[in-house]
């Protein structure tokens, strides 16, 4: 490693995974967040070096990780958190990593290439469960399939979810669900385009939802149709259908999605040890050009919080010692089989028995 890196928000729930994979695999991160009592008893712990600052104040938070060369940042919900970290990231020139799935962190990141070029630093947002996999995935179908025109991206992970994330996914609720058309994201109802495909292990419901590839697998790819789906359980879809648009609505008071946002958060629970150890996460991607050539891959996965800690490590070893500039995808920085590298993770170009995936096309 080049030099000295901080996770930030370590004493999160995600947090704390990536900094226990950074000490199994040797390194020694400065642990930060806005909880001088939690950081403080985390890393003493753990016999790391701590810092404790919040993000209001730039001037001090850019003071804060003056002479770091990478931040891993995991306290979220991003949209609230992310910018100003980039910020300080590029007026300190220090590379810049995040675990975020929101569309509007990502658009705000590549945003910033031009600026991180010139910084001579990297940008990496999404270098989690949200994005690694689907984004590795996607770009590898697509160098199959010459001038591909279309791209699902079907992902099935796990069914428990920590305070931050499930604080994220209701920040991202109200505006609906979202498709990508000819290089622009439009909106798309939610509950609608539910179909029934086949992962590697078996079949499974899924719905259009607004992922975070829609924007990282545009930029993968350069594919102009894009439609990310999650498997969730059947009937799931009828009840966006019905009640999707008053839930919508109801999440526009801050008031509401706040109080929803703390509600929903203490009722989180995460996957323990366990869990973590025996779940999987599985992902499919489908890309098709106007010839109607096809061409299919399946990724099977550890469970969605280990592959996070893993994937984030990972991608932070990989800037301090590629030096890449810009804001980049996980694809774009380290190539489509940057996830083969995490252990555990099988790609498989046709399933066990032959068939496609699915035989609808991707258009929800």
């Amino acid at each position: 490693m080049a030099g000295p890196w901080m996770i930030y928000g370590a004493n999160g729930y995600t947090g704390r995974l990536i900094a226990q994979e950074a000490l199994e695999r040797g390194h020694k991160p400065i642990l930060a967040g806005r909880s001088r009592d939690a950081v403080e008893q985390m890393a003493t712990a753990l016999g790391l070096e701590w810092r404790a600052f919040g993000l209001q104040d730039e001037v001090a938070l850019a003071r804060a990780i003056r002479g770091i060369d990478l931040v891993v940042h995991c306290a979220g919900p991003f949209v609230h958190t992310s910018a100003p970290m980039v910020r300080a990231c590029l007026r300190t020139k220090a590379h810049y990593v995040d675990i975020t799935g929101e569309i509007p962190v990502f658009q705000n990141t590549f945003a910033h290439d031009e600026q991180a070029r010139s910084s001579g630093v990297a940008l990496l947002s999404g270098a989690g469960f949200d994005v690694v996999p689907s984004d590795c995935l996607a770009r590898h179908v697509a160098s199959r399939c010459p001038e591909a025109s279309r791209l699902g991206i079907f992902i099935a992970g796990g069914e428990r979810t920590s305070a931050g994330t499930t604080r994220s996914i209701i920040e991202f609720l109200p505006t609906g669900g979202l498709a990508r058309r000819a290089g622009t994201l439009m909106p798309h109802p939610l509950g609608h385009g539910g179909k029934t495909v086949r992962f590697h292990d078996r079949e499974r419901h899924v719905i259009p939802i607004p992922w975070g590839d829609l924007e990282t697998a545009y930029r993968s790819t350069g594919i102009g149709d894009i439609t990310t789906y999650m498997a969730l359980p059947p009937g799931a879809d009828v009840l966006l259908r019905l009640f999707g648009g008053s839930l919508q609505r109801a999440l526009r008071s801050d008031r509401f999605r706040n109080a929803a946002a703390r509600l929903a958060g203490d009722l989180a629970r995460p996957p323990d040890a366990g869990e973590r150890r025996t779940g999987r996460s599985h992902f499919y991607a489908r890309a098709k050009n106007a010839r109607g050539h096809t061409v299919e891959a399946w990724l099977e996965a550890p469970e969605a919080y280990g592959l996070t800690a893993a994937t984030a490590v990972r991608s932070a070893e990989r800037i301090l010692a590629m030096q890449p500039k810009g804001a980049l995808t996980p694809s774009m920085a380290f190539g489509a089989d940057f996830i083969l590298d995490i252990p555990g993770v099988r790609r498989y170009d046709e399933l066990p028995g032959g068939g496609p995936g699915t035989t609808e096309d991707e258009e929800a």
